[in-house]
């Protein structure tokens, strides 16, 4: 959700950032929706930055490997010099990013998007970011968990459908699951650039959901000193764990990994339901 406030409902912690994994080389992050990763000048009034958040809470700087979109929350890798960082991202191809979503209509079972980006419009300078660049390659591939039908009704028909997919992707392009969602008309619900307002504002109403529904659960990679395989799962909270609940999808989200309900969230957040 461009432009949302930082969200801290259920998704952080009394004492701030929630780390996932730290060692001598490396600390992760369960970023909240609504977090930067850096100072943006698309984002030019926000004054909260992850990587500032994160130094101030253990004390010494960190060096973002990868990013995350505003409005997405999970998993956030961090090295701890400017040359582990170079180390993991020369490597990053081999790396896995598991993410799941929630979008309009019943998506096909499984399958791959596979549609070339061009860098997205700057909303302050109404211009491409690199106009003369050509369009880079972009594959996302997709598989379905689950899907609902809500007896509500929006645009001209008088049940909704919805879907809860699992993305992973190739590149990493901005905003790519995003933007592949869009155009193959199965946009994020949340998503106030690339999606349905009326969609959006259901979720709103009926379930208190105030975030882009695109979560990174999950991240592979190789520990760039011992070169063991690191996989770091970040279980859902807040607004998202309250829609998983509302449309009974938490078993499933189990099913494809124990790590994302954590029992001390679920209790949380089921407070926060009754």
């Amino acid at each position: 959700m461009e432009g949302q406030e930082f969200i801290t409902d259920g998704e952080g912690t009394d004492s701030g950032l929630r780390i996932l994994y730290r060692d001598e080389a490396l600390v992760v992050i369960d970023k909240p929706s609504g977090l930067l990763v850096h100072r943006s000048e698309i984002d030019r009034h926000e004054t909260r930055f992850a990587i500032q958040m994160l130094r101030d809470q253990i004390g010494c700087y960190v060096y973002p490997v990868h990013r995350l979109d505003k409005p997405t929350s999970g998993v956030l890798c961090f090295a701890l010099s400017s040359e582990l960082a170079k180390t993991v991202s020369t490597n990053w191809a081999t790396a896995s990013k598991r993410y799941i979503g929630v979008v309009r209509g019943i998506i096909e079972e499984s399958g791959v998007y596979d549609k070339p980006l061009k860098e997205p419009w700057d909303k302050y300078g109404d211009k491409m970011v690199n106009p003369d660049k050509e369009a880079q390659s972009a594959t996302t591939r997709y598989r379905r968990l689950a899907t609902c039908e809500l007896p509500y009704t929006v645009d001209r028909y008088p049940t909704s459908r919805y879907s809860l997919a699992e993305f992973t992707l190739e590149e990493g392009r901005r905003h790519q699951i995003r933007r592949h969602c869009k155009s193959f008309s199965h946009p994020i619900v949340g998503d106030t650039t690339y999606g349905k307002g009326r969609h959006n504002q259901l979720f709103a109403e009926k379930f208190g959901n105030r975030r882009l529904l695109l979560h990174a659960c999950n991240l592979t990679l190789t520990h760039p000193l011992s070169q063991e395989v690191l996989s770091i799962s970040a279980p859902f909270s807040g607004d998202f764990y309250r829609v998983l609940t509302h449309l009974d999808w938490l078993d499933v989200v189990s099913k494809v990994d124990s790590r994302l309900i954590d029992p001390q969230i679920t209790d949380l957040c089921s407070d926060l339901l009754t």
